[in-house]
Parts: structure tokens; sequence; C-alpha cells
């Protein structure tokens, strides 16, 4: 209990956290620098992490490679830490994966978070993977890709999904059969990201002293789920109850005065309302509308893309907003991160999203990445 409530007294840190979101109607070059854009905002304004999402065939979420973004932002964020958000495992083949993240955390000098996760319905139909069981062949996965980076050539590693093996060419004379490692030993930090309030990700993710995510849609009931079950985890493997290691994804929208923000948030056709019809859309699809919810007997009428965004954006002015987040931390209980949701840029006025105090929109951390500390909370 202790330990609980030291981590109740940490500061919060802040990173970043793009999928992203914009209308297909964009140009796509255009998005593409928006996003990069972003990034190297958070970089030079201290925010702590950056992750980066991914699918392969969605003209809205448009990033379609976490670790090539990643890397062609090495040079121009020096500070920051990636991490992908997700890299979706059941799309690649472990000694891909193995290989790609060991080259972009040599790029990233060591400062690269492995998010992962199954990826979407989406990207799986596209492969030809639909009806295969895609949470365990990414167990599968990452057990295969931390075996490449831990054990000797040549590789002998089989299971029912993949095989990876080095032995028939292998010349360790010349390299051929011998994978590179990552940066980090024995590999980055791993975290895994979650929607569902029963998903045994977040308990899994504390016992192996992993770390995890709450996606930026969903309801406080999900997040209090996923920081409980992360904290029975960690406990079960004789770890602390450190909370510190969770991070919450949320929409936030800062402007010198509330009529400001709510104007800016609430339009309709604005970044905020096309985002939450699309989560509503897929998750509708999915049979998954629920996680929105901010308890489960939650009638639908609150589900509406108008009062999601009421619910589950928080917007106002900077003390108005520090008091929404505090209150929402001792709602769902102590988590470490929170993760500020980039949005698609719609508006002019809403392009210096990042600055804080420099421009409306955003929150602007001090240089060690901390966000506000609990203890020392201005009235």
């Amino acid at each position: 209990m202790n330990d609980y409530k030291d981590s109740m007294q940490n500061s919060l840190k802040l990173g970043f956290f793009i999928q992203p979101v914009h209308p297909p109607s964009r140009s796509y070059g255009d998005v593409l620098r928006e996003d990069r854009e972003a990034v190297v905002l958070a970089d030079r304004l201290g925010y702590r992490e950056a992750f980066i999402g991914e699918h392969l065939v969605d003209s809205a979420e448009t990033i379609t490679s976490s670790l090539a973004f990643i890397a062609n932002l090495a040079d121009a964020c020096p500070s920051i830490t990636f991490g992908t958000g997700v890299l979706p495992l059941a799309n690649y083949h472990p000694a891909m994966v193995a290989a790609q993240v060991a080259m972009v955390d040599h790029l990233v000098q060591g400062r690269l978070i492995l998010g992962v996760g199954p990826g979407v319905p989406g990207d799986a139909e596209a492969i030809g993977d639909l009806g295969s069981d895609r949470n365990r062949k990414t167990q599968e996965a990452l057990e295969h890709i931390c075996r490449i980076w831990s054990e000797e050539p040549p590789y002998r590693i089989e299971g029912k999904f993949y095989r990876t093996t080095t032995e028939r060419w292998l010349d360790r004379n010349i390299g051929v059969g011998v994978a590179v490692r990552p940066l980090q030993d024995p590999h980055p930090p791993i975290a895994i990201t979650s929607n569902r309030p029963g998903a045994q990700g977040p308990h899994a993710a504390g016992a192996r002293g992993w770390s995890g995510i709450s996606a930026t849609y969903v309801g406080a009931y999900v997040v209090r789920a996923h920081i409980k079950n992360y904290l029975e985890g960690r406990r079960s493997a004789g770890l602390s109850a450190d909370a510190s290691g969770w991070r919450v994804a949320r929409s936030v929208f800062v402007a010198d005065d509330e009529a400001t923000a709510h104007r800016y948030v609430h339009r309709e056709g604005g970044a905020h309302d096309f985002y939450f019809h699309v989560m509503r859309t897929k998750l509708a699809k999915a049979g998954a509308l629920d996680v929105m919810r901010d308890f489960p007997d939650q009638p639908d009428s609150e589900l509406s893309t108008k009062r999601c965004i009421e619910r589950l954006v928080i917007a106002g002015t900077p003390q108005s907003v520090a008091d929404q987040i505090l209150a929402f931390r001792n709602e769902v209980g102590a988590f470490g991160t929170l993760l500020y949701t980039g949005h698609d840029w719609t508006d002019s006025s809403a392009r210096p999203a990042l600055y804080g105090a420099d421009g409306e929109g955003g929150l602007a951390p001090d240089r060690s990445g901390r966000a506000w500390d609990d203890t020392k909370r201005s009235n």
C-alpha cells in the first residue's frame, strides 16, 4: 500500500502519442510532414516519449511503418525516447522484426521502446490472416524475437506459427546467418497497449516487468481496470506495486479561455469530431463500442460522437486542464505518464498545438519531461 501511495505522489510525466488520424481527403505528403513536425516539436519542448502508431491499409491512419517513421526522425530529435505504438507483431515474421528493431535502436542511440500488439482486423484481412489467433501469434513472435536477440547462431526456433533457422547458410566468418542485436541490453523496453477492461496484457506486462498504455478513446472504468491488473501482475511476480510504468493516452486541448477551448474541441467537422467518429465506427464494427463507456452500465445515449468528445476530451484553460487531469488520475488510480494524443491540424490556429504557454492547444512540460507534481499543485 505504501508503494501505491508513493506512486500517487510522484510527478506525472508527459509524453506524446500519434496514431495519427487524418481526413483521407488530405494530401498524404502534407500529413506525413505534419506528423513529423509534431514529433520534432515535442522533442524540442521536452516531452519525454513519442509513441508512433501504424496501419497497413488505412488512408486516415497514414503511417504504414512506425519503425521507418522513427528512423526518419533519428537526427531531428536528439532527446525524446521513441516508441512503436504499436508494432503489430502478427503482421511480420519474428526475424524481420528482430532485425529492424535492432537497427532502429542503434539509429536512435538506444532511445526506443518496443510497443507491441496483435494489430487491427483491416490489416489482418489485407494479408490473409483474419482467421488466426493473433494474440497467440503475437506472444509467440515476441518469444522468438527475444530468443534471436539472446541466443547464439545457428538459430533453431520453432513454434506453432513461426520457424526461424540459419543452420544451412551460417558462415560466421562473413556474418551470414548472424542476427544483429539491439543497442540496449538485452533489448529495448517492452510495452503493451490495451483497450479491453478484462484483457490479460496489463497483468502479463506487470508480471514481466514491462510497461503498458491505455488507449486514448477508452473510458475511465477501462483505464482503472488496466492499472489494477497491471499492479496485480507486478505483485504476482514479487515486484513493488508501482504504477509508474503505466501510461494513459488522452486528448487534451488548452486555450487561454474556456470559450476558445470549447469552440475548437466541439466544432462539428473539427479534428476531435473526426477522430471520435472514426474510432466509434471502428469499435462498433468490431463489437467493442463498450470500451468507450466511463462505467459498465452507461447507457448507449452516452456513446454518441458528441458525448464521447464531452466525456473523453480534457479541454479548457491551463488551470482547468490541470485540475481535470489530476481528478482523472484520482478516479482511475496512479499512472506514470500522460500521453498527449496528437490530432489533425485542421485549423491553422491549432498548428502550435504542442506549444502550451507559447500558443493555444497543448501542454508544455519542464525539460525533465514532467507535466506537474501532484504535491505542488497550485490553488
